[in-house]
């Protein structure tokens, strides 16, 4: 499982998810690319989800149009513990998830 961490994820989520290839925006020097453009470039490197915080990202982007799975981690800030808490339900949830769907995990 290929999972890439949106810039607004903090790396240090990394550590949690220590079972999958995780990589963040900055390791694949995408730094600063647009949603659009990110999904096609995430696609093109066979990334199976996107994991992102950021609520907006679903209406803003055609996920229908993208084979990747977009994850929604519902939490108001990118902070660690916050983050930690929804990585249990993110893990239980991996196998229900389809590409093309956008997921959203809440406390």
């Amino acid at each position: 499982m290929k999972i890439l961490l949106d810039e607004c994820v903090t790396k240090k989520i990394k550590a949690h998810l220590q079972e999958f290839e995780v990589y963040t925006l900055n390791e694949m020097g995408w730094n600063g690319l647009k949603n659009g453009n990110l999904l096609k470039a995430a696609i093109k490197q066979q990334f199976d989800i996107l994991l992102t915080i950021d609520k907006n990202l679903p209406y803003q982007q055609n996920t229908l149009q993208h084979e990747i799975t977009i994850v929604v981690l519902d939490v108001k800030r990118s902070k660690i513990q916050n983050l930690v808490e929804l990585i249990p339900k993110f893990k239980a949830q991996l196998k229900q998830f389809e590409k093309t769907r956008v997921y959203r995990i809440s406390p």
